[in-house]
């Protein structure tokens, strides 16, 4: 069987944006998945803050990403049956945060990404652009520990990227949470602290290009 991930090892600083580039199929979607505990390594580990949720159980490798990760997807991963606030209300829920205080998050949050007149609209009325506003405030509304970003602009065309990017990097930033983020768009790559790209299995720093 052919190892999609060998000898792939980082650090992240707490609070830092990393970029991770790399080929399609050179397995970075592989990489955020078992970062969020979606899949369990054949081997190594995984360690948040000193967890090794890698090796929890099943059960509680699910309440770990419920309530400590935050994920941004490509294709939004929205449901279409609940209106903007009640998608991004949806997180606090299961993890038992009150009506009130849920609500009051909710409205904040989409107020802070340019949505707060729109917190009631239909998924299905909202552009590109404002449904992955709407992914952001999801992702980041229980206050995670670490923010998963799987291509967040590659569904979006170049106006709608303009302005969803600053709102995650700046948001992401304010949270203090560590954002790490999957993309081909060079522009997002080199507004992260630092970029690694996935190749042969390993993460490899790229030079950042210095003063003109």
């Amino acid at each position: 069987m052919h190892a999609v991930l060998a000898g792939a090892d980082a650090e992240v600083a707490r609070g830092e944006v990393l970029a991770i580039t790399g080929r399609s199929g050179s397995g970075k979607s592989t990489l955020l998945n078992l970062i969020c505990a979606l899949e369990a390594p054949d081997s190594g580990s995984v360690l948040i803050e000193g967890v090794a949720v890698s090796a929890l159980a099943e059960p509680a490798r699910t309440l770990y990403r419920r309530e400590h990760i935050g994920f941004v997807y490509q294709f939004f991963n929205l449901i279409p049956t609940l209106n903007a606030e009640e998608n991004v209300r949806l997180v606090l829920e299961l993890n038992g945060v009150r009506a009130r205080a849920a609500r009051a998050r909710c409205r904040a949050l989409l107020a802070a990404v340019g949505l707060g007149a729109r917190a009631a609209s239909a998924i299905e009325h909202l552009s590109g652009g404002e449904q992955q506003r709407v992914a952001i405030a999801r992702a980041l509304v229980h206050s995670p520990k670490v923010l998963l970003a799987d291509e967040p602009t590659g569904n979006l065309d170049e106006a709608s990227a303009r302005e969803v990017v600053p709102l995650l990097l700046a948001l992401a930033r304010d949270s203090g949470a560590t954002l790490l983020i999957v993309t081909h768009d060079s522009a997002l790559a080199d507004q992260a602290d630092r970029v690694l790209e996935l190749r042969s299995g390993r993460l490899q720093a790229l030079p950042r290009p210095g003063p003109p």
